[in-house]
């Protein structure tokens, strides 16, 4: 009886409710070329997948990702790592990102939908700088 009273304190920190209102918006309004969900009921670890952004080296690619949440959510980032093997100057060999709202720009109000798509646009932007170099 107690593990599930611990269970059910632990699902409604108030990590995991932002964590699942996060979810039900990315379901009921998905941005376009990205998608995510909780991997097997974790809803602290998601799997998320952008698809590359049009007239970059990405065109037509499909990359994943996972993103690792804390209890600190929304209040510190979550990290997150591509999977799938990524050729960018702003990737790790780790498949770490660095992106300033995963850093030092980070804010409460970006959910899981803004990561991700701020993930995506930041694969276009870096494509479009090179061109202006």
């Amino acid at each position: 009886m107690i593990s599930l009273v611990r269970w059910r304190v632990r699902m409604s920190t108030p990590a995991r409710k932002r964590l699942m209102r996060d979810f039900k918006r990315l379901m009921q309004d998905p941005p376009a070329g990205i998608s995510g969900a909780p991997q097997d009921n974790n809803i602290m670890l998601w799997n998320a997948v952008i698809f590359g952004p049009d007239d970059t080296p990405w065109d037509g690619g499909t990359f994943k990702m996972t993103l690792q949440f804390t209890e600190d959510y929304p209040n510190k980032p979550p990290t997150v790592r591509f999977v799938s093997r990524m050729f960018h100057p702003n990737i790790y060999a780790d498949g770490s990102i660095c992106l300033d709202i995963l850093q030092n720009q980070w804010s409460p109000i970006y959910d899981v939908a803004a990561i991700l798509t701020s993930v995506q646009r930041h694969h276009r932007a870096t494509y479009l700088q090179k061109d202006l170099i």
